[in-house]
């Protein structure tokens, strides 16, 4: 099966690759269709997009393939959407989000631009509208309105950020930290979904523990632990 994906010799030199390069071809399942023919293609009671229309559709229409040669990731397992996001960090980063002729345009937010204090940063990415005060920070992505506070330790981790701030009276009436994570913290080889609440001194580490587990308010996938989207954990809590 695998060889039948092999580029020949001939296209890896179209392609001005060296005639025994070991170069296969994979989906990136990106697709343009006319409209007309994909109305027409998704008519039936076929359940995958990659199994049934588009093999049905080699024999009906015709259908060419783009051979992609820049950057692409998989990003189909925990594991692997962790290592994309963190390999951003790098300097010699496998995508440039700073190229001038082809910028990459996000959503406007219009958020104030985060303050940061005191912080010794080693490689990092960090959003809009956060605050991060007297931490520690390497190889993390910092999503929107992140709050990190004083004394923590935040390593190879990607934190999604949060949807919304809270103000004072909402902070008054709710049970348990505020969003973000709080002050003395050590948070390491983790995702932290959006929304999440992790009170002060609180220690989150895949080492040493199962590849794969189910924990309160916590799960760990392919060794890297990820707290749920909204998940709230309580101060002085060991993961």
């Amino acid at each position: 099966m695998l060889q039948e994906l092999k580029i020949p010799v001939d296209l890896l030199e179209e392609l001005g690759r060296p005639g025994d390069s070991e170069l296969y071809q994979g989906s990136m399942g990106i697709y343009v269709f006319n409209r007309k023919i994909l109305i027409d293609a998704l008519n039936n009671d076929h359940d995958d997009f990659g199994k049934h229309i588009v093999p049905l559709s080699l024999q009906k229409h015709q259908v060419f393939a783009y051979i992609f040669q820049d950057y692409w990731e998989d990003i189909g397992t925990v594991r692997a959407f962790f290592e994309a996001n963190l390999a951003l960090t790098e300097t010699d980063a496998p995508f440039d989000f700073f190229d001038f002729a082809n910028p990459v345009y996000t959503h406007p937010r219009f958020l104030a631009a985060s303050k940061v204090i005191g912080t010794k940063i080693g490689r990092a990415i960090i959003a809009d509208g956060c605050v991060v005060i007297d931490a520690n920070i390497d190889r993390a992505v910092i999503g929107l309105r992140s709050m990190i506070g004083k004394g923590s330790t935040i390593r190879n981790t990607v934190m999604m950020g949060a949807d919304f701030y809270q103000n004072q009276a909402f902070r008054q009436n709710q049970d348990g930290p505020p969003l973000g994570i709080g002050a003395n913290c050590v948070i390491e080889g983790t995702i932290i979904d959006k929304n999440a609440r992790i009170g002060d001194n609180v220690v989150i580490t895949p080492k040493g523990k199962p590849t794969d587990l189910d924990g309160k308010n916590y799960y760990i996938r392919d060794g890297v632990v990820v707290i749920p989207k909204g998940a709230v954990v309580a101060s002085g809590t060991s993961i």
